[in-house]
């Protein structure tokens, strides 16, 4: 028994030695700021005008840059210069100009001691960001897969009435981007959008004809740049809208755009080009048609994560002059709870040579809950 006893004690004690202590935690970094404060925790990022940093208390803090003392880190950070004035740096050139290392800054300049030991000095005026070199590594120097950096919104709506009169109405839309590199400070190289949007509903009474509404519109764009705003895109386009007789319409189309403002509040595209249609309608022959598509597309942020979009879109045939056709919408967007949006669209279909039997215009007017993918 005595023996058992004197097992469990070292066995215990073993346990305690090995499992029992706690687990060292990761050196801190310090920050200094000009009225003497002293924060110590880890620094999240930092930019010529702000350093965020977290304290050991888990709170966040945002500081001017010019407030900061001293500020020292024995995590491995990445310093990534500004471009010249009025310009954006190509990701290669980042990668290839950026210091990695520890550092050492003050409010005017930041000190960086790399792997080799050699330290290189950054102004802080001349910083455009701090960041860890994993996050460097993950989002800037390594090339981004086909699968990486999509944002975009899902949305859903439903209406439902049951009396003499039943009807139910559903809407669905779903919103992709993709912008290579994904950090607006740095110059484009690419940009794709994918969007889908569908309305289908019926009206029933006992004794008359079922009524049905059915329209679906989608999209692909795939844009390359030649500068920081001029590029040229490519873009197919599917319709289809039984209130207009349209079983199907296929666009395509490929031309020049022009970003004419991007300020990250509001962005102003304005595109070019020459476009391919086929209409195929449910009572009128199929029409082939060859004419140019103009359109621009409108965006801007309000206060509290309001967001504003509006686009519209011309195609005039030269081979049939009659054929003209117009799409626009404006969507507003109103932050809910976290990714949740309320989302209120309107949504005009123009044909000036729809089938016989139809109106020209088609008009929507949609609103539901919509979820932000990233």
């Amino acid at each position: 028994m005595q023996r058992t006893f004197t097992l469990v004690a070292i066995l215990l004690s073993a346990f305690e030695l090995v499992w029992g202590q706690t687990p060292a935690n990761p050196a801190s970094d310090t920050l200094v700021l000009k009225d003497g404060e002293r924060l110590i925790g880890h620094l999240t990022r930092a930019t010529d005008t702000q350093v965020i940093f977290k304290s050991d208390l888990a709170v966040e803090v945002t500081v001017k840059s010019s407030d900061v003392t001293e500020l020292h880190s024995s995590a491995k950070l990445a310093v990534i210069p500004k471009a010249a004035k009025g310009e954006k740096m190509r990701r290669r050139d980042v990668v290839a100009s950026t210091p990695q290392g520890t550092i050492s800054a003050t409010g005017e300049a930041i000190t960086v001691t790399q792997a080799n030991g050699q330290t290189q000095s950054v102004p802080v005026a001349n910083t455009e960001r701090v960041l860890d070199t994993g996050t460097f590594e993950k989002d800037i120097a390594r090339a981004p897969g086909i699968f990486d950096d999509w944002s975009g919104t899902a949305t859903a709506g439903l209406s439902l009435v049951e009396a003499t009169q039943s009807s139910r109405n559903y809407t669905t839309g779903i919103s992709l981007m993709r912008t290579v590199p994904p950090e607006n400070w740095l110059e484009k190289r690419s940009r794709t959008e994918i969007d889908f949007t569908s309305t289908y509903g019926e009206v029933t009474q006992p004794g008359s004809p079922t009524l049905k509404t059915d329209i679906f519109h989608a999209s692909a764009q795939q844009d390359e740049y030649f500068s920081g705003s001029l590029y040229g895109f490519g873009q197919a386009m599917f319709d289809h809208n039984f209130s207009q007789g349209l079983d199907l319409q296929q666009s395509y189309s490929g031309g020049i755009g022009w970003t004419a403002i991007s300020n990250g509040i509001s962005t102003l595209d304005l595109k070019a080009g020459l476009s391919y249609e086929r209409q195929q309608f449910a009572n009128a022959p199929e029409l082939d048609l060859i004419g140019s598509t103009f359109s621009e597309n409108y965006t801007h942020k309000f206060h509290r994560g309001w967001t504003l979009a509006e686009e519209l879109d011309v195609s005039p045939a030269w081979n049939k002059t009659r054929a003209l056709l117009a799409n626009g919408n404006i969507t507003f967007t109103m932050p809910v709870y976290k990714r949740l949006n309320f989302t209120t669209s309107v949504i005009d279909s123009f044909l000036n040579d729809p089938a016989p039997g139809f109106k020209r215009n088609s008009f929507q007017f949609t609103s539901g809950i919509s979820y932000t993918l990233k």
